[in-house]
């Protein structure tokens, strides 16, 4: 049986909800997009309800605590739908024995948790450092990202913090979705309210006038203190893939 969710953290619990429910327990959670379309497959829309997503969140929590419990989040951003089914299995599991060492990494299932979530932390630390924001004319700064997790929820605390007096938007092109900074508070939008995505994959802004100038003065700061005789290229493209360069202002 497949549960079709709407691809939100709360939708995905519900579906652990309604496993119970139903018993249902070898449902797969999945989305519409995601979901193959085969003749035979049996599927169930499955509705979000904050209050069935509270009770399953409280249930977890009191079961194995709130560090494991973000544990399971964490693996939900990977935006893998078999890491997804893997999570899914776990909770299950948790529920119906009332206790999980989540440290016991003899389990493949549990070490596959731990190894994607690794995988995910990977990325939020390169978004941290790799984002690159450009100034509209009209002082919003604008970062285009392109992560191969869905990593943007757990990054936000940390530009908020760093840029607390500055407007500022970074989108996830490949998710079509980002998250908005109006120096008071940060809210999940999915297109820009001042119309400066013309297309889900390409980006129209008036810069800033100074923008280009400040982009040109970083470009030669770098030059400059780049030791031509000491490059490593190799290491380099370990500590900042190819992938990430598009959006780097050095690199252009």
């Amino acid at each position: 049986m497949n549960y079709i969710f709407d691809g939100s953290y709360q939708g995905y619990l519900c579906c652990i909800f309604e496993a119970f429910e139903r018993k249902e327990f070898d449902a797969i959670p999945t989305t519409s997009q995601q979901l193959e379309n085969h003749i035979f497959s049996q599927k169930r829309q499955i509705y979000t309800d904050e209050r069935k997503a509270t009770r399953i969140l409280t249930a977890m929590n009191k079961l194995i605590g709130l560090q494991n419990t973000k544990i399971f989040y964490h693996n939900f951003l990977s935006d893998s739908p078999s890491e997804w089914t893997n999570g899914f299995r776990l909770i299950v599991e948790l529920f119906k024995s009332g206790k999980m060492n989540m440290q016991n990494y003899g389990r493949p299932d549990l070490l596959r948790i731990h190894q994607m979530i690794k995988k995910v932390s990977r990325e939020r630390h390169r978004m941290k450092a790799f984002i690159r924001f450009v100034k509209s004319d009209t002082g919003l700064y604008t970062a285009i990202v392109e992560p191969d997790f869905n990593v943007l929820p757990l990054i936000t605390d940390f530009f908020k913090n760093r840029f607390t007096d500055q407007q500022w938007l970074i989108y996830d092109i490949r998710r079509n979705y980002g998250f908005y900074y109006d120096c008071h508070r940060v809210e999940e939008v999915t297109s820009c309210a001042e119309n400066d995505f013309q297309s889900a994959n390409h980006l129209e802004i008036d810069l800033d006038p100074r923008e280009k100038e400040f982009q040109h003065l970083w470009k030669t700061y770098f030059k400059s203190t780049t030791i031509e005789s000491r490059k490593n290229l190799k290491l380099h493209l370990r500590h900042v893939p190819k992938r990430y360069w598009k959006y780097l202002t050095e690199k252009q």
